[in-house]
């Protein structure tokens, strides 16, 4: 793993004129800015549909893109919208996101953009490509229309179940808003695809996550109940969780459905095999989440009302990544091995050949043999100064009692005023091969612009930055350690004439 230096930036988080970020000219702005910052990667949450409490990894389907993400500029561009379409969209926060606001009046413009496309190879091409996702994911999102938006084990049962005659009749009646659903995916893909061409055009690889575990309310369980631990009536026997521990006396109850291994071996893991190879069309680098749970994973009676009577149970281990591997390749992915981390997963992931993650914010406990102090890590990892679930920095700095903050300071060498500074040369300083750093850091903000509170309901995945945040002196610090640091990219040598 070569020393490289990247940017953790959520798309929704972009500047925009549409109250949320999306895949039009500010996404291209970014990306110039991450080359002139001497940038190699550009770190995204996951990039799928988001359902109640519009977290991205509660997706309402593993292969869908999150169609919030479209660019109306594009689609004015494309002939799609007009200007007064786009000069009509209502004045929105341009901080964070009002997703309710956003969601009904993007609804607005993709319905007028819908009524003046016409079918091309290219969409045709599209549809029969994806055919084996896209069919099952438009029927349900029409079929949750119909339902009033309930998650889809509320619906009628013969649609619940899937009776062979009530999805025909879907599709025939439905016939319209099934392909109004295409539409919107098609687009989606065609935006981010052309953004990702650009960013690799200009040496930045996209860095995208996937989560361990799918929604229960989403198309996948849907579609593949039989893939899952359901029963007959498509209600969850076990759900997804983790044991009491330091942070929690009742364990986390995720309540995500198991995945039913069995069924999933027998074919050999031809699910896992599809939803990585479409991630991997759309990112150059995948973190694979609590990749712990491939190891061993805390299983919970869905009726449980905490995560604290459970069992682990095995996982597929080195089996699931043997059938990944011999179809697709090698496999560009690293592995979250986070929290309490044994020997067996270790094991997982040294026969796997996986870099895995150190969080610097973790490091400052003291204890000199702690894994995330910086002369603890290895080339063959990926250091965090935080992530997506852990404050800003400075945030959690400021947060610290008195004696916990002297640790950082003597630590760092810092004084309150400069520990941002000194914190990110620690983080690019170390010995890890890449180096991802939030990029609230890089602002200098404090706690009202972290991204998500693990166990907070509201108010997360909100936060959005506008580009006259951006101090030219922080952004010019960070460049220069780019160079310091050894983490500038490679200059292409030019070809030799004779």
């Amino acid at each position: 793993m070569n020393r490289s230096s990247g940017i953790f930036l959520h798309p929704t988080s972009l500047p925009s004129n549409f109250g949320i970020g999306d895949l039009g000219p500010s996404a291209y702005k970014w990306i110039d800015l991450l080359e002139a910052m001497k940038q190699t990667h550009w770190q995204v949450c996951p990039l799928g549909p988001t359902g109640y409490g519009d977290s991205p990894y509660q997706s309402l389907c593993s292969f869908a893109g999150n169609t919030l993400l479209i660019s109306p500029e594009i689609l004015h561009k494309e002939g799609l919208l007009t200007a007064d379409e786009l000069s009509a969209f209502p004045s929105l926060p341009n901080d964070n996101v009002d997703f309710g606001a956003v969601i009904n009046a993007k609804e607005e413009l993709n319905r007028a953009a819908y009524l003046r496309f016409t079918d091309n190879s290219e969409f045709i091409a599209f549809c029969e490509r994806e055919q084996y996702w896209l069919d099952n994911y438009a029927r349900y999102k029409v079929l949750k229309d119909l339902h009033e938006g309930l998650p889809w084990y509320s619906w009628d049962t013969k649609f619940k179940l899937r009776y062979p005659a009530a999805l025909e009749e879907t599709a025939g009646t439905q016939r319209k808003e099934i392909r109004y659903q295409k539409f919107l995916q098609y687009v989606f893909y065609k935006q981010w695809i052309d953004l990702k061409e650009y960013a690799n055009f200009r040496n930045i690889h996209i860095i995208g996550d996937l989560p361990i575990y799918i929604a229960y309310d989403s198309s996948d369980a849907w579609a593949s109940p039989e893939l899952f631990e359901l029963d007959e009536n498509a209600k969850p026997i076990r759900v997804a969780g983790v044991p009491p521990d330091y942070f929690s006396e009742t364990g986390q109850l995720w309540g995500n459905p198991l995945y039913h291994w069995k069924n999933m071996r027998q074919d050999g893991y031809l699910w896992w095999i599809k939803r990585i190879k479409k991630t991997l069309e759309l990112v150059d680098y995948m973190r694979l989440d609590h990749f712990r749970g491939f190891e061993a994973y805390w299983a919970v009676d869905a009726d449980a009302p905490t995560a604290e009577k459970g069992e682990w149970v095995k996982g597929p281990g080195a089996d699931l990544f043997k059938a990944i591997k011999n179809a697709l390749g090698k496999l560009p992915i690293i592995a979250e091995d986070l929290g309490i981390i044994t020997p067996e997963v270790e094991a997982l992931r040294n026969s796997i050949g996986l870099p895995g993650m150190k969080i610097l914010q973790f490091a400052f406990d003291g204890n000199p043999e702690n894994p995330y102090l910086p002369y603890n890590t290895q080339k063959d990892s990926v250091l965090y100064t935080g992530t997506h679930d852990n404050d800003t920095s400075l945030g959690w700095f400021n947060s610290l009692v008195e004696l916990d903050k002297h640790q950082v300071r003597q630590y760092l060498g810092c004084d309150d005023t400069t520990f941002l500074e000194h914190f990110l040369r620690c983080a690019l300083s170390a010995p890890s091969g890449m180096c991802i750093i939030p990029f609230q850091d890089i602002l200098g903000l404090g706690s009202s612009c972290r991204m998500n509170t693990p166990g907070t309901e509201s108010g997360n995945w909100r936060w959005r930055f506008t580009f006259d945040q951006i101090d030219n002196n922080k952004i010019r610090m960070f460049t220069d350690f780019m160079s310091i640091y050894g983490r500038a990219p490679k200059k292409k040598k030019n070809p030799v004439t004779t």
